[in-house]
């Protein structure tokens, strides 16, 4: 995998990633790992390739709270995680939590995504 260093003139690109529970977060924010589903890896990997960082805001589902941030650190790799348990999950890669705090929706209601027509980021 890469370095994650930045590049300049690169643009900086953002996901939100929601968790169907909040286990999953604590393992990631312990172990500085992620999967995702295999239809998302595409996309995560062309970003982290063609852009300077590359945000993950983390939600889990239902929760109506960011549960925290972190950078993707290396690309998404063909090695699974058992840590999940459940066969969905697509390849691991590397992530570095930034913030590791549960914020409410509530407080991110003025942060709107022009590629999702304008809708609230949650």
């Amino acid at each position: 995998s890469k370095s994650p260093s930045p590049r300049p003139n690169m643009p900086v690109r953002y996901f939100i990633m929601k968790s169907s529970n909040l286990q999953n977060i604590d393992i990631s924010q312990q172990k500085d790992i992620w999967s995702t589903t295999p239809s998302n890896e595409r996309k995560l990997n062309r970003a982290f390739w063609e852009s300077s960082m590359v945000y993950l805001i983390f939600s889990v589902q239902g929760s109506g709270h960011f549960q925290g941030f972190a950078r993707m650190a290396s690309e998404i790799g063909c090695e699974k995680s058992q840590d999940w348990g459940s066969s969905g999950f697509g390849g691991v890669f590397k992530v570095e939590w930034i913030r590791k705090e549960s914020i409410p929706f509530q407080f991110a209601h003025h942060l709107l995504n022009p590629w999702n027509d304008n809708k609230k980021a949650q």
